[in-house]
């Protein structure tokens, strides 16, 4: 037993910058199990639920699916293979709502349900060890897993694009967004499926250490980790760091476990840490050891306009509509629903959309829980946004590089480096939208960089073109001048090949001679037929053309005719109208005499 116990080690907790304690708002949602959605009538899969290229779809209209089959493949690069969730018809592929800020539709598709759940064929991997490294890997790309924390990064993609040796694989069980129990009722339920995913991960990076980075306010979570472990006689580090926003940031979650500081523009793999959620760890085991793609997820559903708050388990494609009513919510009462936290999260612009699979959060706040962001007014230079920035930017300096586009200022104050978590617009008394500014700089210097690159990319084409047009025009040349040079050496060895006292070779045998020879002798075959006419039949020529001379004066004379007799006739009717103008105006003035 005390064996077993030494497996679990008390990790050292660092500390980060900044950070804020904002209510917490957990116990709404935390408190009754998970419970299972019913399987929807109609599910709708978008495309881009991944950052990265879109899936391609791999089935049409009228097809039929099973449960868990690949309907849209992951293109090269970074992406994301898409699965149907249940049994049914596809009936639809075409844009959708899509819960996105932009409020744009996405392509999806559409699965009708036939109610029959009915699974594909499965493979397990009972004995998931007796395999390599690649082909688990291969797995877990072909089960379409992206990161469940809200990022949505193709989870194999993580592995492969290891800038450095792996020592560390923490696992992210911090959970710090206000409201959002997802994880928490995940690790009190599924502990041991999510450490079995971070014994296929250790492999994967080849990690030595496996630590376990848990908050403060989990405490029956931190204790099914703990049992978990001493059931799978699994050497881990559990670190309960303080409670504090945004300490389950990625980098921020590496400083408070490892005291490890990521550089700016660089990742997690460089410093030798690999971070996985929770989540993630789970659906790699489903999808390893029981060949289950990713088509399921916990959403936490919760908000003062939620009668029934809690955490469900959804099929990816089921409309946010759906999931509300489910947990009996007052729409009438929300001021508006949120995907996402508080801190982090956007108001959806349509119910329509589906749930995806970065969905961790449904949040349907009245207006009096969370207010309807006021005007923003001028800055105060309080400084207190610089104070709670966990990553030790300048808040202030980018809002104004920010808002008058100055895009080289906001770089240099390091505004890539800005993880968005919204610390400093919480704690700004002038209600500034900070983080709004911040991303849509970042967009901008996103776009301009994207420019720059296919301006290069146009520059690059054209020199290249040119160059190629200035090799073949050399390369034409040099081919004339062999041709030249061969026929010259060709009549040089014929006329050294010809005996001794024969006549010189005539100018026919050189072919270009004879060749313009030829066109000599066809242009003065055409001048002796032209010289050959008779006088007479180029008198007779004369006679038509002068023929047709006489007729055409004729034709002149009789429009000039007729045109005279036109304009005499236009003279005379003029004369007609203008003495009848007269006559009328001396009426008239008759007239006005008369009447006065």
């Amino acid at each position: 037993m005390n064996q077993q116990a030494n497996l679990i080690t008390t990790g050292k907790v660092w500390s980060i910058p900044g950070g804020i304690h904002p209510a917490e708002n957990k116990s709404q949602s935390n408190a009754t199990p998970i419970e299972t959605l019913p399987v929807p009538s109609e599910l709708w899969l978008p495309l881009t639920m991944h950052i990265g290229a879109e899936a391609l779809p791999i089935v049409k209209v009228g097809d039929t699916v099973c449960k868990g089959e690949l309907i849209a493949q992951a293109q090269t690069g970074i992406s994301a293979s898409v699965h149907a969730p249940t049994s049914g018809r596809i009936t639809a592929i075409k844009p959708h709502p899509f819960a996105h800020e932009s409020g744009l539709d996405a392509m999806a598709i559409c699965i009708e349900s036939d109610g029959l759940d009915a699974w594909r064929k499965q493979t397990p991997w009972k004995d998931w060890q007796q395999h390599s490294a690649e082909e688990i890997l291969e797995r877990i790309h072909n089960g379409g897993i992206t990161g469940l924390g809200g990022a949505g990064f193709p989870t194999d993609i993580k592995y492969r694009n290891k800038h450095a040796a792996v020592h560390t694989l923490l696992v992210n069980a911090a959970e710090c967004e206000p409201y959002i129990t997802a994880d928490d009722v995940l690790i009190r339920y599924y502990a041991k499926e999510i450490l079995m995913g971070a014994q296929i991960s250790q492999m994967l990076c080849s990690a030595e250490t496996i630590i376990i980075g848990i908050e403060d306010n989990k405490p029956e979570a931190a204790q099914a980790f703990r049992e978990a472990a001493k059931e799978l006689n699994l050497p881990v580090t559990l670190t309960v760091v303080p409670t504090k926003y945004p300490s389950g940031g990625e980098k921020q979650l590496i400083q408070l476990t490892t005291g490890l500081e990521v550089p700016a523009k660089r990742l997690p793999s460089d410093v030798g840490v690999l971070c996985q959620n929770v989540g993630t760890l789970r659906q790699i085991y489903r999808t390893v050891v029981h060949d289950e793609p990713l088509i399921s997820r916990i959403t936490t559903v919760t908000g003062k306009a939620v009668n029934k708050p809690g955490n469900y388990e959804v099929l990816i494609g089921t409309s946010i509509e759906t999931l509300l009513n489910q947990a009996e919510a007052h729409l009438k009462k929300a001021e508006r629903v949120i995907m996402g936290g508080p801190m982090m999260g956007f108001a959806i612009p349509d119910i329509a959309a589906p749930i995806v699979k970065a969905t961790n959060c449904i949040l349907a706040p009245t207006k009096k829980e969370l207010p309807v962001p006021m005007f923003d007014n001028p800055c105060i230079r309080c400084g207190m946004c610089e104070q709670v920035c966990p990553v030790n930017l300048l808040p202030q300096q980018m809002l104004w590089a920010s808002r008058n586009r100055q895009l080289d200022n906001a770089a240099l104050h390091s505004l890539p480096d800005c993880i968005e978590c919204g610390a400093c617009s919480f704690v700004c008394p002038s209600n500034i939208p900070l983080v709004q500014y911040f991303r849509y700089a970042k967009g901008e210097i996103r776009q301009e960089e994207q420019d720059n690159r296919k301006a290069e990319q146009a520059r690059i084409r054209f020199e290249n073109r040119q160059a190629r047009q200035e090799r073949e025009k050399i390369e034409k040349e040099e081919r004339r001048k062999a041709r030249a040079e061969a026929a010259a050496k060709a009549l040089a060895a014929k006329k050294e090949a010809q005996p001794e006292g024969a006549a010189p070779a005539t100018d026919a045998e050189d072919p270009i001679k004879a060749a313009l020879a030829r066109a000599a002798a066809k242009k003065q075959e055409k001048q002796a037929s032209a010289a050959s006419k008779s006088i007479d039949e180029l008198k007779a020529d004369v006679e038509k053309a002068k023929t047709k001379q006489a007729k055409a004066l004729e034709r002149l004379a009789e429009a000039e005719k007729e045109g005279s007799e036109m304009v005499n006739a236009l003279r005379k009717a003029a004369g007609k109208l203008e003495e009848k103008t007269k006559s009328a105006e001396l009426a008239l003035q008759q007239a006005q005499e008369q009447s006065n």
